[in-house]
């Protein structure tokens, strides 16, 4: 039956598919960096430590990281419409769970092994939309869109953030966190509502726009037995970690080394989360005119903020505007080259097998996310200035593990 149903759509259905695919990975972005904005007022309600918000903060990002190989490699079997659906349909399910019986009461508080299995599982099961939305965007728009498509794709996380960040806190204050799950689970089923009427596949593979490009790029061979795949997907996890800490633990580091206020530290997350979202729009644009240029531009990169956290190590004890300024360059940086290296992974592996690349790219990235928080604690210990240290080693080894232009 869905052969000949998604043979009504036509070209222009892509901005469709488009604007699912932003609005599903926006839906899920709410939750795994909207959740840890309410850290405050989580660790009060669950009677947590710093060590144990730690914990539980990190298990969305270990969900992700574990689960999404295999829902790429589903995704390439199935189909994204299949595997979107199912993943956005459980994840509203679990949160809808957490909502009703993971709550602080009057009567008690749940153990945390309860908050942090529910949030695991949220990552294990919202982390399909990444590589789902991913395949189907790459299916519909050929390769000369593809950047700016996947880019603009690749916005909704920090959209979705800025959203989940300025919306759960308040909240988590006001209402409980039964509001927090609640809100989440019902954008899960609104982006699965949207997805199941208007997510279909392209008429036919050689009819469909970027179908051309797809047949030439498509290996035989899986994209995991790919040299090149995972030397990209490796760097783009080195380049993945200043961006975590930076988000994580800017108003930290604000307070205690320059005994900044929270509105200084917030306001510059809002600028990195915004700033990076328009980068990865103009890059994305920019890679789609100059063919070619994706790994180049991943590169470049790394290189850019390599000097620029090198600045932020400099200037830990420096004037606070100094240091604010140097970090929220790095973390746009940091945020710039996702579509892009998105794009070329895809690209690499071939539209028919984009889902189990994209799973790996995601495996990587989020790898990073769950390790970052746990790292810069540690660090942060010694010296300050030696988390900014280890940031910018971290983005120069991924200059040359990067793969070079074709």
């Amino acid at each position: 039956m869905q052969p000949a149903r998604a043979r009504t759509f036509g070209p222009r259905h892509r901005w469709t598919i488009l604007g699912i695919g932003i609005a599903s990975q926006a839906a899920f972005s709410a939750a795994f960096q909207g959740i840890p904005t309410t850290s405050t007022a989580m660790r009060s309600a669950y009677h947590l430590t710093n060590g144990s918000l730690g914990i539980v903060l990190a298990a969305i990002s270990l969900g992700i990281a574990v689960s999404e190989i295999a829902w790429g490699i589903w995704t390439d079997r199935f189909g994204e419409r299949r595997i979107l659906l199912t993943g956005l349909i459980t994840t509203g399910i679990v949160l809808g769970v957490m909502a009703l019986a993971v709550v602080p009461t009057a009567s008690g508080v749940p153990a945390i092994g309860m908050l942090a299995g529910g949030l695991l599982l949220v990552g294990a099961l919202g982390g399909s939309v990444n590589g789902s939305s991913g395949r189907a965007v790459m299916a519909w728009f050929k390769d000369g869109q593809r950047g700016l498509a996947m880019s603009l794709r690749q916005t909704a996380i920090p959209a979705g953030g800025a959203i989940g960040s300025a919306l759960l806190p308040w909240l988590a204050v006001g209402f409980g966190f039964r509001a927090v799950y609640g809100i989440l689970a019902l954008f899960c089923f609104a982006a699965a509502v949207a997805t199941h009427r208007w997510m279909h596949s392209p008429e036919e593979p050689a009819a469909a726009p970027g179908a051309a490009a797809a047949a030439a790029d498509t290996s035989q061979v899986s994209p995991l037995k790919d040299r090149n795949v995972w030397r990209l997907a490796l760097a783009s996890g080195l380049l993945t970690i200043p961006q975590f800490a930076i988000l994580t633990f800017i108003g930290v580091f604000l307070h205690d080394a320059h005994h900044a206020a929270l509105a200084v530290g917030a306001s510059a997350v809002v600028i990195v989360q915004v700033g990076g979202a328009a980068a990865r729009v103009a890059s994305g644009r920019w890679t789609d005119k100059h063919a070619g240029s994706r790994r180049p531009y991943v590169r470049a990169v790394g290189l850019a903020a390599t000097v620029a956290l090198a600045a932020a190590a400099a200037l830990t004890h420096g004037p606070t505007w100094a240091v604010v300024a140097a970090l929220v360059v790095s973390g746009i940086l940091a945020n710039a080259w996702h579509g892009v290296a998105y794009t070329e992974i895809a690209h690499m592996a071939g539209a028919q097998r984009a889902g189990t690349a994209l799973g790996l790219e995601n495996t990587t990235v989020f790898a990073a996310g769950f390790l970052a928080p746990l790292m810069v604690p540690v660090l942060a210990g010694a010296s300050w200035s030696l988390v900014w240290i280890v940031c910018a080693v971290a983005t120069l080894l991924a200059v040359p593990l990067a793969p070079g232009r074709k």
